[in-house]
Parts: structure tokens; C-alpha cells; sequence
């Protein structure tokens, strides 16, 4: 270890006792009050550094200004307001009632912060991953430690000074740097983890936290499906397809990976999946690469794996409906749709996280889902369908993080759901409520007014070992 490594773990270190101390001293005084006034405080500041917001994510990977409004502005604003209105509620003890074991008592449960947590974002949403679950920490009461991506860097800049500008030192500091920050970061204390990364990272997330016994929050990602059915609207299911899959060009956690479409619409649906990316994009090579509204690969490694999938499909066999063309030096690759992939290719294997969208076609749905519960359970699978009954099967017959029916995305967006993923594709929940207890431990207050406690003590003879038989007669009942 280096002087300069060393320097910066002392750093590390001192940043993490300064939050520490600051967060015993809060736990009494950080109420209602203090906990909605760090809150307007973060949405007054993000509404000032709006234009910064834009202009880092379009030097990051070139994300248009409505992307950004859309889906890295709007849904902090949108959890900070939701909060507010709700966390005098979400903060009030709940009273538990009595049982007939516990006769004479009277019980509560206290939510409580959980102490200093560790946020690690990730690039790809890099404003709303890392001030979202900010958002719940700080409703929770919790003290916490931003970790931003250093894929964009401007991005994690902007981060920083937002909340330097809102909070205090000894209730947020953000940390940017390399993953050697993270590994430091992971061997301190924390007493919560949230982190939003792929399944590889998140496995040794959760490794460190063990050491620790630290609780995690994990949002991770893996093989969104699609399935179009034979009684899809086609129109309307191209349309939100395309949108979902190439916005952000495919870099979203819960993009449609692949879609799997009835053989019968198949080349109806090809079609208006072409028209919809078309309308979208441009109509032409030329139009798409020109297009303001589509955004940019984030780092040459990633556009070299995205773009070795396609020719490896190519080779295969794979074909090309529209897209395929790439700029190494703008890091562009085009909305690309694949037909005539395996299993054996890399964009049927692997998450993708890019603009390319392999379409198969089936004859039987209980075979499509047959082969997605094969796999790692997905964080989002979506359905396109009229037909009642075939939207039942997969609703039944399939396990997800979320289930979008005749939708994308948009299932994000909404506060009044839970949102996160299960085995592979996560652990835990985010968004209103559930973001709320992620940071939060319940306690259990349990008070004795007249309880009979006495006659339950030794020494265990006579009327007192009749009594406790009587009892668990009765309450096994």
C-alpha cells in the first residue's frame, strides 16, 4: 500500500467517524421537522442545478435534454414530493395489539434510522440512482455516503456539488474515484448498503457486507423479456417497445432485452417496430446518427462489447432488420433489431445494456415461459396482449421483480409500488414506502402495565407448573 493510498483510507476513515458521531448525536434530534427540511432543502438545490444536470449528461454520453428532465430530474422531484407528503405517516410508531400471551402489556413499533448507509450508484442513470435512495435515507433519518460512478464523471461532479450545496457534511458526503474508493468504502462499517450495479458487482457488495453483518439493498439487473402475443394491439405494442429499449440507447436496468413475438404477427410486428423506430430516430442511417434525441454508448469498453455482439450474431447467422452501423469515435451505435439469433450468441445469453433488441419468434407460450423461469429471474418481464386469459398465464406462471402489462419502464415511476428485483436481479425494495424502510429497522416497545408475570417464574412446582401447562394447552389451541 502507497503513501497516497494510505492517505486517502485515512481520509476514508475520518469522513466516516465524522458522520458516525454526527449520527448519534441526530438520532434523537433528526425528527419530522429536520427530516423534511434536509428534503426541501435537496429539491430546492436540484431545481437550481438543472441546467448543470443537462450539460454533465450530455458530456457523459450525450443524453438529450427532455431524456433528462424525464428520467433524472422528474423521478428525484417526484420521490421527494411523494415523501413529503407521506412521512409524518411512514415515521408515526403502530401500535400492536395484545395477545393472549402477552395479556397486560401494552406494545409499539418504532421505526428507527438504521445509522450511516453507503449508496453506490451506477452510470447509467447517474442523477436519479444516486439522490433517489438519498431521498429515502434521509426520510429514514439516516446519514449517508454517496458513491458515484466514475464512468461519468461529470455527472458524479454534479451529484457532489448538489448535495454540498443542500446538506450538511455530517449528514452526506459524496466520494468520487475509481473502484479502488469503492473497495475502501466497503471495508468500513456501514450500517446499510444500497447498491444499483449488475449481478457480478452486487455479489461482492454483498461479500464486504457480510464481514460486517451490514444489511443490503440491492439493484441489480440481468434479462428483461418481452412477449408479444398473437392478440397484441402491434401498433401501439412496436411503438412502446422501441421506446423502452432504446432510450438512454438501451443503457436502463429494466430495458427490454429481447422480445419473444407469436409467430403468426410476426412480420406485422417487424414491421411496425421498424416504422415506430423510424418515427423516432430518423429514417435513414444518416437522420438516426444526427438524431438529438438518442443518446450515446458510455465508454469505449462498453461499445466495443456491444458492438462485437452484433458481429458475432452476424457471423452466426443473425440478420439485420434496421441498425447495425457504429461511430468509434462518438461512441454511436444505431437502434439495431436482430433476427434469426440462438441461444448460443452472446445477445441471447447476456444482459445486453445497449441498443440492440434480438426478436424471436414462437408458436407456444408455455414454452416461452418455460424458458425464462430457466433462467436467472428477470427484474422486469413485460406482456403485450388483450386477450385476458393469456395475460393471467404469464402473470401466474412467471416470477419477476415487476410485471409491465402493454408497457415499459414507466412501472419507475410509480411511488405507490415497490420496485426492485428478485435472486439474481436484486435484493430488497426502493421507491416511497419501501425506500423508506429499507433504511429504517422497526423496534419493538413493549411496556408491562398489569401483565401476571409472576406465577411464570421459577420454581416451577405445584400450581405454577400446572398453570404454564394450562397455558400452552390453551394457546396451542
Amino acid at each position: 500500500m502507497n503513501a497516497e493510498t494510505q492517505a486517502h483510507q485515512a481520509q476514508l476513515h475520518k469522513m466516516f467517524s465524522r458522520l458516525s458521531m454526527g449520527n448519534a448525536e441526530r438520532r434523537a434530534q433528526f425528527g419530522y421537522s429536520e427530516r423534511r427540511a434536509a428534503l426541501i432543502a435537496l429539491r430546492k438545490t436540484l431545481r437550481e442545478f438543472e441546467g448543470q444536470i443537462i450539460a454533465a449528461l450530455a458530456q457523459d454520453f450525450g443524453k438529450p435534454e427532455t431524456e433528462v428532465r424525464l428520467t433524472e430530474i422528474m423521478p428525484v422531484q417526484a420521490e421527494i414530493s411523494h415523501t413529503l407528503r407521506h412521512l409524518k405517516r411512514w415515521m408515526r410508531p403502530r401500535r400492536a395489539p395484545a395477545t393472549l400471551a402477552t395479556f397486560g402489556t401494552r406494545a409499539r413499533i418504532l421505526p428507527q434510522p438504521k445509522g450511516v448507509a453507503l449508496i453506490i450508484s451506477p452510470w447509467n442513470y447517474p442523477v436519479t440512482l444516486a439522490l433517489g435512495p438519498l431521498v429515502s435515507a434521509l426520510a429514514a433519518g439516516c446519514a449517508a455516503v454517496i458513491k458515484p460512478s466514475e464512468l461519468a464523471p461529470a455527472s458524479a461532479a454534479v451529484v457532489s456539488q448538489i448535495v454540498a450545496e443542500a446538506l450538511p457534511e455530517d449528514l452526506v458526503s459524496v466520494c468520487e474515484g475509481g473502484v479502488e474508493v469503492s473497495e475502501a468504502l466497503l471495508e468500513l462499517p456501514f450500517d446499510h448498503i444500497f447498491f444499483t450495479g449488475s449481478p457480478r458487482v452486487g455479489k461482492i457488495v454483498m461479500g464486504q457486507a457480510a464481514k460486517h453483518l451490514t444489511s443490503v439493498t440491492l439493484e441489480l439487473g440481468g434479462k428483461s423479456p418481452v412477449i408479444v402475443g398473437a392478440g397484441a394491439d402491434l401498433k401501439r405494442a412496436a411503438r412502446i417497445i422501441a421506446w423502452g429499449k432504446f432510450a438512454n440507447a438501451g443503457q436502463t436496468c429494466i430495458a427490454p432485452d429481447h422480445v419473444f413475438v407469436a409467430k403468426s404477427v410476426e412480420a406485422r410486428f417487424l414491421a411496425e417496430l421498424k416504422s415506430a423506430i423510424a418515427k423516432m430516430y430518423g429514417r435513414d442511417e444518416a437522420a438516426q446518427a444526427a438524431s438529438r434525441d438518442f443518446a450515446r454508448i458510455i465508454s469505449p469498453g462498453h461499445f466495443d462489447r456491444l458492438s462485437g455482439m452484433i458481429a458475432q450474431a452476424e457471423t452466426g447467422g443473425a440478420r439485420k432488420l434496421t441498425g447495425g452501423e457504429s461511430d468509434v469515435d462518438s461512441r454511436y451505435i444505431a437502434p439495431t433489431v436482430l433476427m434469426g439469433t440462438d441461444a448460443q450468441m452472446d445477445v441471447e445469453r447476456d444482459e445486453i445494456f445497449g441498443p440492440i433488441l434480438p426478436v424471436i419468434p414462437f408458436d407456444d407460450l408455455e414454452a416461452v415461459l418455460a424458458r425464462i423461469e430457466a433462467g436467472p429471474r428477470p427484474l422486469a418481464l413485460y406482456v403485450f396482449e388483450r386477450d385476458r386469459a393469456a395475460i393471467d398465464k404469464v402473470t401466474q406462471s412467471s416470477i419477476s421483480g415487476a410485471l409491465g402489462v402493454n408497457l415499459t419502464l414507466v412501472h419507475f415511476l410509480h411511488l405507490n409500488l415497490p420496485f426492485g428485483g428478485i435472486g439474481n436481479s436484486g435484493l430488497g425494495a426502493a421507491h416511497g414506502i419501501w425506500g423508506f424502510k429499507a433504511f429504517s429497522y422497526e423496534k419493538s416497545v413493549m411496556e408491562n402495565r398489569f401483565a401476571p408475570i409472576a406465577p411464570l417464574m421459577p420454581p416451577y412446582r405445584g400450581a405454577r407448573k400446572k398453570l404454564v401447562r394450562v397455558m400452552a394447552r390453551v394457546l396451542g389451541r
